[in-house]
């Protein structure tokens, strides 16, 4: 069993704080959080020791790893801390907003002989683990394109002063809350990236990065690709993959917080349409729980350092090509460290 402290007790921390509560392999003991009197009823409810000093928990010998769930202009400083103090770090998406401080987060867990884990839960969903083995199997063909799009309304509510719609935590658009979901996915499926072509707009939020993003991507392999993510609409969760010789569609009928149906449907030349129904998964916990059992040696975590740091290239490049409507190149990331 991991011991762990969550810090920040906001939608997310608590949402993990309920799907962990009956783990068997990581158990959430302690919370910080920067306004305690608002987090305390949650705290109690949940028999959780709440402090707004994050040393109360790096202190405290008890605990195993620490979750971040935290702004995301916070996360490289507190990841460091966190290593600093020996436990094993756990950190909300996206790792940082900058390759450079995505780097210091990886080094700083090295150096310290610990555990990464990263908040990408979509790798643990039956379709999308699917649609990975028929791209590595090769059942699709030659890959040619992939696009998808993470959509939604559950930070419509969000104060235009809040850090969730402020350029220095959540730089264009939604893609530091939905966006990077895609990208991580992207890159354990095609590999690098290596260039972007990236714009926002403000359609119906006066949120000054804007509530629209989209995106168009060109692999190293050769293969395109684009992403979309609209902070003001209905759920709509989609990624599809086009093959040579099939391609095969993921739809997702609720958020990941929420249980409900996942429909694939592959298609290949000259066939009928073989459509399958997955029903939902708990891959917060799924992600949470891989991240304690690689911790503990009993188990691999499925993401590799050159894929943490790549994501975070691939969003800084699109934060680039946002403010600027120029295509930005991707630093390589084929040469870093698996």
């Amino acid at each position: 069993m991991l011991n762990a402290a969550i810090f920040g007790l906001g939608w997310w921390g608590r949402h993990m704080v309920r799907r962990m509560a009956d783990s068997e392999k990581l158990r959430i003991v302690r919370a910080v959080d920067t306004n305690p009197d608002a987090a305390a009823d949650f705290a109690a409810e949940h028999a959780l020791p709440l402090s707004a000093d994050p040393d109360d928990a790096l202190n405290d010998p008890s605990i195993d790893a620490v979750i971040l769930c935290t702004p995301h202009s916070m996360h490289t400083r507190q990841v460091e801390a966190v290593t600093g103090a020996g436990k094993h770090c756990f950190c909300e998406k996206p790792l940082a907003l900058t390759r450079a401080d995505a780097e210091r987060s990886v080094a700083a867990c090295r150096a310290a002989g610990v555990m990464l884990g990263i908040g990408h839960e979509r790798r643990y969903e039956p379709a999308m683990q699917e649609v990975a083995r028929l791209v590595k199997s090769g059942a699709l063909g030659t890959i040619m394109h992939v696009e998808s799009n993470f959509s939604h309304d559950k930070l419509a509510h969000v104060a235009p002063t809040d850090w969730r719609a402020s350029p220095s935590d959540a730089p264009a658009a939604g893609m530091t809350a939905m966006g990077i979901h895609l990208t991580d996915a992207y890159l354990s499926l095609f590999g690098p990236v290596s260039d972007v072509h990236a714009f926002t707009a403000r359609r119906a939020l006066d949120f000054e990065t804007g509530d629209v993003v989209s995106v168009t991507l060109r692999f190293e392999s050769g293969v395109t690709g684009f992403i979309s993510a609209v902070l003001k609409t209905p759920l709509f969760l989609r990624l599809t993959v086009f093959g040579s010789d099939a391609w095969v569609d993921v739809r997702n009928h609720t958020h990941p917080d929420t249980p409900g149906p996942v429909t694939l449907t592959l298609q290949r030349s000259g066939a009928d349409p073989d459509v399958r129904t997955y029903e939902w998964t708990d891959t917060v916990k799924a992600n949470l729980e891989a991240f304690a059992d690689a911790a503990l040696g009993s188990g691999d975590y499925p993401f590799t350092d050159a894929e943490k740091i790549g994501n975070i290239a691939v969003l800084e490049a699109i934060a680039q090509s946002a403010a600027s409507g120029q295509p930005v190149a991707v630093t390589s990331t084929s040469r870093a460290a698996a």
